[in-house]
């Protein structure tokens, strides 16, 4: 039998032995814990290894935001690095193209374009960035078959490109294809719906269709959405020229004062603005602009046709008529300068003068001369035939 003593002994042997496994079995799941935590990082690390980019796309990616941030050249060096390590890259090559084309290099980026269709003949940004290069140099003929070639591909894989439509309709409208423009540009709208370019481009087509009224919605919308530091003046150029055609003079002015804030001095537009303000009598203001714009060009008909008439308007009729003169004289077949000139021979009480300019601008198909013949001078014996 066990005595007492002996099983007190015992039991705290026990004890103690039991404590000690605990302890070590602690020890043991602690370093095992640790272990696992080791070696699933090492997992990881592992995983991340093998999943990481290859060095020649860390370069592209690079590459890319450097085009991004108009940083050119660096993104060229990192392209070429990239090209070296993986000569067969057809991205790198486009992206380089694009780089170049920034940078005026047009042989340069035509070379990497056309060797990234090598490697990739059906490369939609590729095609497209070739019909930009061509457009950009007015190469019609070669970016009308990249960009057909891209919008076939556009077609099949249904890609929506505003900026694409964009400008297949710019290369439509100097093509006189107005209608299939329009469309191209309403495409170009509905992905991108302030889309100002598109509208302004759409203004200008209204504008050659003789589509006034559109034309000048169209241009609405889109200087509209301008921001004021970022205004597009040929809008308000093209703007100008349809009010004055739907005789209204005053909105013409105004538009030709901002289109003369951002392009100071431009001769063409100091003209029509003075035209604009013979129309409403104000030939003060009309003399201004002329006066400026004879200062540019002293060798321009027009200029002295409208300041003759401005002139005229202001009771100034010798000098006016100078003026005329000296436009006929830069210009002998100049048929409004006679209608202009026989206007003033009129108020000077000159009729058989006034006739006879009616009847020169009549043989140099003036649309208004033969109404103005029948109205003033019939019954005279003019040199009509």
């Amino acid at each position: 039998m066990f005595t007492d003593k002996f099983i007190l002994h015992f039991t705290t042997w026990q004890f103690i032995f039991t404590f000690k496994v605990v302890i070590w079995d602690k020890r043991f799941l602690i370093g095992l814990l640790l272990l696992c935590s080791f070696v699933g990082f090492c997992q990881e690390t592992a995983t991340a290894d093998t999943t990481k980019a290859a060095p020649e796309e860390e370069l592209f990616k690079k590459a890319v935001k450097l085009i991004d941030s108009a940083r050119y050249k660096e993104a060229i060096a990192d392209l070429k690095k990239a090209i070296k390590i993986k000569p067969d890259y057809p991205a790198a090559y486009t992206k380089m193209g694009i780089a170049k084309i920034k940078l005026k290099d047009i042989k340069g980026a035509e070379k990497d374009l056309k060797t990234a269709l090598t490697g990739n003949p059906n490369d939609f940004e590729t095609l497209k960035t070739m019909g930009f290069m061509y457009f950009n140099i007015e190469n019609y003929k070669e970016c009308k078959i990249f960009f057909d070639s891209a919008a076939s591909i556009a077609t099949t894989d249904k890609i929506d490109d505003a900026e694409f439509y964009f400008y297949r309709a710019k290369l439509m409208f100097i093509g006189k294809s107005y209608k299939t423009a329009l469309d191209m540009l309403a495409a170009a709208i509905e992905i991108k719906p302030k889309y100002v370019e598109a509208f302004v481009l759409k203004g200008e087509i209204r504008f050659a269709q003789k589509d006034y009224n559109y034309a000048i919605k169209e241009l609405n919308e889109g200087i509209a959405m301008m921001k004021s530091d970022q205004l597009d003046y040929s809008a308000y150029k093209t703007r100008a020229k349809a009010k004055f055609e739907i005789q209204d003079y005053k909105g013409a002015i105004t538009d030709w004062s901002v289109y003369l804030d951002g392009n100071p001095g431009e001769e063409e537009a100091l003209i029509a603005r003075g035209a604009a303000r013979i129309n409403i009598n104000d030939h003060t203001n009309a003399l201004v602009d002329l006066d400026e714009a004879i200062k540019k060009n002293p060798k321009n008909p027009v200029s002295y046709n409208y300041r003759g008439m401005a002139k005229a308007g202001n009771k100034q009729f010798v000098e006016g008529l100078k003026d005329i003169n000296y436009a006929i004289q830069l210009k002998f077949d100049y048929a409004a300068a006679y209608v202009n000139r026989a206007a003033i021979k009129f108020a000077s009480k000159d009729k058989r003068g006034a006739c006879e300019d009616l009847n020169k601008a009549d043989t140099l198909g003036d649309p208004m001369a033969y109404k103005l013949i029948e109205q003033y001078c019939k019954g005279m014996n003019d040199n009509r035939k």
